[in-house]
């Protein structure tokens, strides 16, 4: 492929085999590979706001990868299947199904029993698959489009606002992002929670 891929910090960097599915062969730069991508999440993000979705849906393996697919399908033959390969951070690739199920299983039990508020559990879960790494690449952004699904469709609030940023240019939001994750991975989820919410 004749993009050069320079990787922001926290990026997932995709190896050779990865980027060989991409779809569109007149991309020609990373710039044109994030505009093209953003289209397409656009078109996954539509989906979600004419459909109601109730955790019996949300919460299941199928409905993860078919999110994924539906953000990435356009640009990506890997999109919606489960990274086959280790990364720079997640699980190792042959334990993402079970960890998966795993947090499937404690956020149906967090919702079912109201073990935590409503942003938590949103949040809670969406650090969590995040830090699966359930797919080779855009699992940044499948989380939080995720954690606003189960906001919105799970409890009836108010979608997140990340900070007002896609997140994916190295700005002052993208900073405070990181550094909110890496404070949920030392077990303080609150700041996450605060920048979803800023």
């Amino acid at each position: 492929m004749g993009i050069n891929f320079e990787y922001e910090d926290g990026q997932t960097p995709l190896d050779e085999e990865e980027k060989e599915g991409l779809l569109i062969a007149t991309i020609t730069t990373r710039a044109e590979l994030d505009e093209f991508e953003q289209l397409n999440i656009q078109k996954a993000v539509e989906w979600t706001l004419i459909r109601k979705f109730k955790s019996d849906k949300v919460l299941t393996e199928g409905f993860i990868k078919e999110l994924h697919y539906r953000m990435f399908g356009d640009t990506w033959s890997w999109a919606g299947k489960f990274r086959n390969t280790n990364k720079n951070l997640g699980v190792d690739y042959f334990k993402v199904g079970i960890e998966l199920r795993n947090l499937l299983d404690d956020t149906r039990f967090w919702v079912d029993k109201a073990i935590y508020p409503p942003n938590e559990i949103a949040i809670r879960f969406k650090h969590r698959i995040v830090s699966i790494h359930c797919f080779a690449n855009g699992n940044g952004r499948h989380s939080r489009l995720l954690g606003d699904i189960i906001i919105e469709h799970l409890f009836k609030l108010p979608v997140y606002s990340w900070g007002s940023s896609n997140l994916i240019k190295a700005d002052q939001s993208r900073k405070f992002y990181l550094t909110a994750i890496r404070a949920a991975d030392k077990g303080d989820i609150e700041p996450l929670i605060r920048f979803a919410r800023s």
